[in-house]
């Protein structure tokens, strides 16, 4: 067994569900599970990490820490680790873990294995899997010798079991010296979007250049809305303005592992499946029967998506 502690990421006081997802796997696997949150205030956040599975709930927190900076953040990270002396450290691969954990890696001396879609422990040894080449290999990961084990795993890729909320917390405070850090957040821009975040959400409707108008992705809206899931685009329809940049799945937007990903009116490029072809179910709609995209999809739909995808949407309400 092993001594673990798992970054909970928070935005505005609400924690990310995919850090749950790691303080639930460690604690299934019977480690000694500890659960870390960093801002200005966020103990309050403790009571949700206990109800999926913390032993443990410590917060760093201190007025500076209100926004989200890389050397602050990963300064305070470094003091828990030295306080609390975890075999294992994991955070999710979001756009937030992704640049908080090399700069704790650097920090610590420590090695890290990063976007990782599978979570295996054998001891206190992390095993690991993770895609490479844009997802058309999958490299098997191990840390040699010993030292402190870091690792960022994908949103969504363990899958989130249900709180039990018997259970409650108190964190405990750690004092922590996060002076003389050099970054500052002078703003936060926020989109006017209110609409889910394509990688928390367990089911994305993505769409395409196919769609034409922004105005078209009402149908694809109409459809997420049914099944309680997020809108996500091609890069091909983010470039022609059809949608915002924060709704773009793909090798150089945001990579997603839902439990279903359904696909209209994409070919399905290679920078577009590197960034969704972990999803466990993924449904394609295309009129052209020799899309790319058919190849890796477990049900594959030819037909006109103006069409297909308010039908589907007409028998989801139904149900």
């Amino acid at each position: 067994m092993a001594k673990l502690l798992v970054f909970v990421e928070q935005r505005d006081g609400k924690a990310k569900k995919s850090s749950f997802e790691l303080i639930a796997a460690a604690a299934k696997a019977g480690h000694e599970t500890h659960a870390v949150l960093i801002g200005a205030s966020v103990s309050g956040l403790a009571g949700e990490c206990a109800q999926y599975g913390a032993q443990a709930v410590h917060a760093v927190e201190n007025a500076s820490l209100d926004k989200y900076t890389s050397d602050a953040y990963a300064k305070a990270l470094q003091g828990a680790i030295k306080a609390l002396s975890p075999e294992i450290v994991l955070a999710s691969h979001t756009p937030m873990g992704k640049d908080l954990m090399p700069y704790l890696s650097a920090l610590c001396d420590a090695g890290l294995a990063s976007d990782c879609t599978s979570l295996e422990f054998d001891g206190a040894k992390l095993k690991l899997k993770r895609p490479l080449y844009s997802g058309k290999a999958t490299a098997e990961v191990e840390f040699l010798g010993g030292g402190l084990q870091l690792a960022t795993i994908r949103p969504n890729a363990i899958g989130l079991p249900k709180p039990d909320t018997s259970k409650s917390a108190t964190a405990t405070a750690l004092s922590v010296d996060v002076s003389g850090t050099k970054g500052k957040c002078l703003e936060v821009q926020k989109g006017a979007s209110t609409r889910p975040d394509v990688t928390e959400s367990s089911i994305v409707v993505s769409g395409g250049r196919s769609l034409k108008t922004a105005e078209n992705f009402k149908i694809l809206e109409e459809l997420a809305d049914a099944v309680q899931g997020a809108v996500g685009a091609s890069r091909a329809a983010v470039d022609a303005g059809l949608r915002p940049h924060r709704d773009q799945v793909g090798q150089t937007g945001k990579v997603v592992a839902p439990q279903l990903y359904i696909a209209a009116g994409i070919s399905g490029a290679i920078q577009h499946l590197a960034g969704m072809r972990t999803s466990k179910v993924i449904v394609a709609i295309n009129s052209d029967p020799q899309a790319p995209i058919f190849q890796i999809a477990d049900y594959a739909i030819v037909g006109d998506l103006f069409q297909v995808v308010p039908a589907i949407t007409a028998e989801i309400k139904k149900l």
